[in-house]
């Protein structure tokens, strides 16, 4: 496949299916504003999803206090790491997992680093599609399968249309949103449905504290595999300081403000109560009817977020395809691997079912958090310290290229990160590593992870022929310098 041929591709009309998947999107299609991005992830966060993460928090052991503390850090500590990855995305025009290309190679990528990017893909969508049949049972009647069927019908169009009508959707959500988040947030603060004490912080726990943390911190970490898919269209003389924060501010707020209001609506329910009829019963307590918008509103939310995990998980699989096969990144392509992930999801979901929804969403999201901390680590040390966002884009699609198949520093850095973060992971009713154990169940594997998977590649990147890199980049004269 040649990426850069595609600069001689008409580009796709702004209301018709996107055209490009991999490939690098030529300047002549640069467009939009950085501000542009922060809607995007305003609102990913702003749905039944990120509600049932708030949820899930409480039922961690923690009191709502050193919840809600708790959510804060991990949330602000997630998303740091992924508005960094957010901002490549304007210096390289490529989806983010092709750039891990140069650090794992053109097969090793695939294998060490997709194949876990599309289970996440598949993992998120399925709690989503949970979530939307739930919702869509409790609005109409009709059973949790059907409203799943539904719901993802118009995430399929919204991802067929791509990159344009996913940015455009999330900007008109994001004030509606706003102002439904906000009402349901006094309704579940002054409503009266909180029990007595609730805001007493009661003794301090580290191991549920931390479970919290990881839980809120990997929630945030999981948008890094696909965080720069929408900010590559943007022009490659975006700093990557304006990318960075109108990524990490818009998410880190709308993270933190609704995972603590999944949290509050979780403690003024009944045990046992899943999040959509806890945010019903909490909405209600406004004015009754008023439960039935929130769930509306937060249901066309999750919409939004369906098509941005279907969109990434077609583009993950294309991907993967192209390493074993060269592939052309045409309509069609993009078309089947979405119809493939509508599938996949669908018998997902039916087989966890929503009974299982919390145990599900919780383990899953805290072993993607492990597979991911190494990668974040060596590609950010990659793209911001060895190689400051110089690559050879044409090589980057080139199996016997400089980049090689298989990248032994990115392989090697990411076992021994894995292997060094095994003895400190908790997985809850799985798993207790022997230092967690020691430490009473204290889960600290993330601070393990990204210090040492980051220092080995470091350490191995020493190595890298970087003068012959930067002059063949010179010499193709796609990419600029960072700024």
């Amino acid at each position: 496949m040649g990426p850069v041929a595609s600069q001689t591709h008409d580009s796709a009309p702004l209301a018709g299916i996107e055209q490009h998947s991999i490939d690098w999107v030529p300047l002549a299609e640069r467009h939009g504003k950085p501000s542009n991005v922060g809607a995007i992830w305003f609102v990913g966060s702003l749905n039944l999803t990120g509600l049932a993460t708030g949820v899930v928090t409480l039922s961690m052991g923690a009191s709502l206090v050193w919840t809600i503390i708790a959510t804060v850090l991990g949330s602000l500590f997630g998303t740091f790491f992924m508005a960094f990855h957010s901002a490549q995305g304007p210096q390289l025009g490529l989806p983010q997992l092709v750039q891990s290309r140069p650090q794992f190679g053109y097969l090793g990528a695939a294998l060490t680093v997709w194949v876990f990017a599309l289970v996440n893909y598949i993992a998120f969508n399925t709690s989503d599609a949970l979530l939307s049949g739930q919702a869509m049972n409790l609005l109409t009647g009709v059973p949790n399968g059907v409203g799943y069927v539904l719901a993802a019908a118009v995430a399929t169009v919204i991802a067929l249309f791509g990159y344009e009508w996913i940015h455009r959707i999330n900007k008109w959500l994001t004030w509606p949103f706003v102002v439904i988040t906000a009402a349901v947030t006094l309704s579940a603060l002054f409503g009266g449905g909180l029990p007595d004490g609730v805001w007493d912080a009661g003794p301090f726990d580290l191991a549920p504290f931390m479970l919290v943390f990881v839980f809120v911190a990997g929630f945030q970490l999981g948008w890094a595999p696909y965080v720069s898919d929408y900010s590559r269209y943007l022009r490659p003389d975006v700093s990557v300081r304006s990318t960075f924060w109108w990524t990490f501010l818009p998410s880190a707020i709308s993270g933190i403000w609704v995972f603590i209001l999944g949290a509050v609506v979780s403690a003024g329910a009944p045990e046992g109560t899943d999040p959509v009829t806890a945010l019903k019963l909490a909405a209600d307590r406004l004015f009754q009817g008023f439960g039935t918008v929130a769930v509306v509103v937060l249901l066309v939310g999750l919409l939004s977020i369906m098509a941005i995990n279907q969109y990434g998980g077609s583009l993950t699989m294309i991907s993967i395809m192209d390493s074993f096969r060269p592939v052309k990144p045409t309509r069609t392509i993009r078309v089947a691997t979405i119809g493939i992930m509508l599938v996949a999801v669908g018998t997902v979901s039916t087989l966890v079912g929503i009974d299982q929804f919390n145990w599900f969403f919780a383990n899953v999201v805290v072993v993607l958090t492990y597979l991911f901390i190494p990668w974040t680590a060596i590609n950010l040390v990659d793209f911001f310290f060895a190689r400051r966002g110089q690559y050879v884009v044409k090589e980057i699609f080139n199996p016997d290229g400089i980049y090689g198949r298989w990248g032994r520093r990115g392989n090697l850095a990411y076992g021994i990160g894995l292997a060094c973060m095994a003895p400190f992971m908790v997985i809850t009713g799985l798993y207790v590593g022997p230092v967690a154990e020691l430490l009473g169940g204290v889960d600290c594997s993330i601070f393990v992870g990204l210090p040492v998977a980051g220092g080995a590649y470091w350490a191995f990147a020493r190595s890298l022929d970087l003068a012959t890199e930067r002059r063949m980049v010179r010499e193709e004269g796609l990419l600029e310098p960072l700024h």
